[in-house]
């Protein structure tokens, strides 16, 4: 694959489609921007910080949540992978550490620090999250609590537009949601020459049964990991 200009179907809900495809038209490929999932916040939410000693973040959606409806930036940040710590110091946390995994792995990397820890950890997310963080730590012995910011929910593609986009050379997915519904996409506009390129082995887990010509992810969850896989005809 490498050396042709592809074209690359964005998935993910903005604004991080807009960051994703500068990356892409940057290696030399098109972008071809349709989120399969929008963002609503959740309105009236009010935040309890009271005996919090830290945040966990899974997604750059809910940092850009919380950001929006509390001005605390001094608790001690936790975030599953490079985009989500990205995002956090964007909005002016300082402290922001980096799982570089999954729900599981970040889990793990805060139980390790809750010696340093004097209270609880808060996860500002969706109403649907990806993974249950907060069960997670409290298997490890980790006060957690939920704060519900946001939801996300399908974009519904006209039949015009699915035949347009499957024809992309690749789609790139950012998460287990986004997969799940383009593989109901693909269900009705079937597309085997299509290439499903997810950020992780669990983004990838709802297109298991559907007909592709590759389904790949990266090592490691990092955007500029998946990226790389669009030249290496995965």
């Amino acid at each position: 694959m490498a050396g042709r200009r592809q074209r690359i179907w964005i998935t993910r809900t903005q604004p991080g489609a807009d960051s994703t495809a500068e990356r892409v038209r940057a290696m030399g490929h098109e972008a071809i921007i349709a989120p399969l999932l929008a963002v609503h916040r959740v309105d009236n939410v009010e935040i309890n910080l009271r005996g919090v000693a830290a945040l966990a973040f899974t997604s750059a959606n809910g940092v850009r949540a919380f950001a929006e409806q509390c001005g605390e930036r001094e608790l001690r940040v936790f975030a599953v992978g490079a985009a989500t710590a990205q995002a956090a110091r964007a909005v002016g946390f300082k402290t922001v550490l980096s799982a570089d995994g999954d729900v599981e792995a970040l889990a793990e990397g805060i139980a390790a620090r809750r010696s340093q820890m004097h209270g609880a950890v808060l996860h500002p997310g969706a109403v649907e999250p990806a993974g249950d963080l907060a069960g997670a730590l409290e298997k490890h012995g980790v006060e957690a609590r939920r704060a519900i910011l946001y939801e996300t929910g399908p974009v519904k593609l006209s039949d015009a537009e699915a035949e347009i986009l499957v024809r992309a050379d690749a789609a790139l997915l950012h998460s287990p949601r986004a997969a799940k519904v383009l593989a109901g996409v693909l269900k009705a506009h079937p597309a085997p020459q299509l290439r499903a390129l997810g950020l992780s082995k669990a983004v990838m887990r709802p297109l298991a049964r559907t007909r592709l010509a590759a389904k790949a992810f990266p090592p490691f969850p990092l955007e500029a990991a998946l990226l790389n896989l669009i030249d290496r005809g995965a």
